[in-house]
């Protein structure tokens, strides 16, 4: 209900900022080619994918052994939710998880905590190329320095954590010890597309920007995303940081984006819902035989 909230208020007070510019805003957003977004809803497919896997890999350094089929399918679930809150996404994919395999899988506190070193992770890359908010946001250029410094030795606590306590909560850290590489090849893989997206539907209506405009967009997409705005994350973020090229171009950019992910998502969830019905009418079917 907070997301639900906070979508509105910030959804109003873009309508605000956009009164006067709906014809400009209309314009642009029918001005990205289909094939762009089509291609942007793949990247956002590539990026739950690899982000899934990367998981998968923390929760067997855990101990778990659930078959990754059933790991997907929970993702799915939980992806669509993160749609109107992130925590609310986190949540319904551990729950989900546990659901389906309570014997296969380490208990709750562990799944908490193997979600520490993807979002690490992603945090580091954050910090690494915090230097892209420098022009847009203003922000002073010692602050990147000092947030790649409170990273590193963020992580090495974390390396050490996970040396010295292999138990319970503890255990979920285990990715640190064993798969580290692989699980930090994945999340890069999937902000890698999550960049792409931004660079694409931002050229596809006309925003001539950087690489590293498209950074800047998906760190404060991450950054905002905290809070619960549901939503309207991606038109805010935009305009936010690429104001200066037009609001209604950023806002423009910031709904497709949103968009595009949501349909990703549904897709995702899509085939999550449909594999799990076709696979208990399969066991229905074959149960007789197998008797």
């Amino acid at each position: 209900m907070l997301s639900v909230l906070g979508a509105l208020v910030v959804a109003g007070g873009l309508g605000v900022v956009l009164a006067g510019r709906r014809a400009e805003f209309t314009a642009a957003l029918n001005s990205a080619p289909v094939w762009i977004l089509s291609l942007t809803v793949v990247l956002q497919l590539v990026s739950l994918t690899s982000r899934t896997e990367a998981w998968n890999v923390c929760v067997r350094a855990a101990g778990g052994t659930i078959p990754r089929r059933l790991l997907f399918r929970a993702a799915g679930v939980g992806y669509l939710a993160s749609v109107i809150n992130g925590s609310l996404g986190l949540a319904m994919r551990i729950a989900s998880l546990r659901r389906v395999g309570p014997d296969t899988t380490p208990r709750v506190p562990a799944l908490l905590a193997a979600e520490v070193p993807i979002i690490g992770v992603e945090v580091a890359l954050t910090a690494l190329f915090s230097f892209t908010l420098v022009g847009p946001l203003g922000v002073p250029w010692w602050v990147p320095i000092i947030a790649v410094a409170t990273v590193s030795a963020a992580a090495f606590g974390l390396g050490r954590l996970s040396d010295r306590h292999r138990l319970g909560l503890w255990s979920g850290l285990a990715v640190m010890r064993t798969g580290r590489g692989r699980m930090i090849a994945l999340v890069v893989l999937g902000v890698c597309a999550q960049i792409a997206r931004n660079w694409l539907v931002l050229r596809g209506i006309g925003v001539h920007v950087s690489l590293f405009d498209a950074i800047a967009l998906l760190i404060a997409m991450f950054t905002i995303g905290q809070l619960p705005i549901g939503p309207s994350l991606g038109a805010a973020a935009a305009v936010l940081i690429l104001g200066s090229h037009g609001v209604a171009l950023a806002a423009a950019a910031g709904v497709l984006l949103t968009v595009t992910a949501t349909v990703g998502s549904l897709m995702y969830a899509t085939w999550a819902f449909a594999d799990h019905f076709l696979s208990d009418r399969l066991a229905v079917a074959v149960e007789p035989t197998g008797a």
